[in-house]
């Protein structure tokens, strides 16, 4: 795993992207932050050495450099899920390789259902915690020494400061501060009324297909790092309708400008010195 990660990052050099400060990476039907960069380098997913390729259809399957308010920035236009057939190790491998290139930080963000009932379509959430349903883990295996620990600490995975700047920006724009815990599944159908009812006895406040495995890899290189899930329906078991996934990317849309202007300002406020 170290050999191909070590291949990837010196290919991505090679074609010019050097010690990127931030990475990011875009969630479902989120993606106005690309207008707002200014574009270095552009690469398809598929001409990266050991990068999966995005079987899903509105990921854009880009790698995208540039800077935001002075700061360089590593984009990842669409993610990769486990429903997609990937291992753990796969999911989280470009993590890797942008933690080995030299960001200092991670922003996350994904759609997700609203569980608790005081979320609304289009809220922007803070994730302060977790609960991890997939069926496995990245850090299984042998542990890869060099990267971090064997058995890292996940007390406090989403950094605390990056959540204070989100909550300033949310202020500045006007925007009510909402935080809550996300509970990954695997996907790709959505859940059940009685699924829903479980969630919310267990503890989560929003569902999603993503994320989970990108914290654990960026708690286990102890990589600063943040996630907002953006509530794209609302999962009210006793009052439950149909939703499809045409819809979830057009509630998306409707809430991406907002988010990338609260990204926009909290990449401004961060400190990469």
């Amino acid at each position: 795993m170290i050999k191909k990660i070590n291949e990837t990052v010196n290919y991505l050099k090679s074609q010019g992207i050097e010690k990127p400060e931030i990475g990011i990476v875009l969630g479902t039907g989120l993606g106005d932050l690309i207008n707002h960069i200014e574009i270095i380098k552009t690469i398809a997913y598929s001409s990266i050495p050991n990068f999966p390729v995005t079987t899903v259809g509105f990921h854009q399957g880009k790698l995208i450099y540039g800077t935001i308010a002075d700061k360089t920035i590593l984009v990842m236009q669409g993610r990769f899920h486990y429903y997609e057939g990937y291992s753990f190790q796969e999911i989280t491998f470009p993590i890797r390789v942008m933690k080995l290139l030299g960001i200092n930080y991670l922003l996350l963000s994904n759609a997700a259902g609203g569980i608790n009932l005081d979320f609304k379509k289009g809220d922007l959430i803070a994730i302060d915690d977790h609960i991890n349903l997939l069926p496995g883990n990245p850090l299984m295996g042998k542990n890869l020494d060099d990267l971090g620990d064997r058995f890292p600490d996940m007390s406090a995975p989403y950094s605390y400061m990056m959540c204070d700047l989100f909550q300033q920006a949310c202020q500045y724009f006007g925007v009510p501060f909402k935080k809550g815990v996300y509970v990954a599944v695997s996907g790709p159908q959505l859940e059940t009324r009685a699924e829903y009812t479980f969630l919310k006895i267990i503890g989560a406040d929003m569902v999603g297909m993503s994320t989970v495995p990108e914290v654990i890899v960026s708690s286990h290189m102890k990589l600063p790092c943040f996630a907002v899930s953006v509530i794209t329906d609302e999962c009210d078991p006793k009052n439950l309708k149909p939703v499809n996934i045409s819809e979830i990317i057009e509630v998306a849309g409707k809430s991406d400008k907002l988010l990338t202007k609260i990204f926009c300002e909290m990449i401004e406020k961060l400190d990469v010195s």
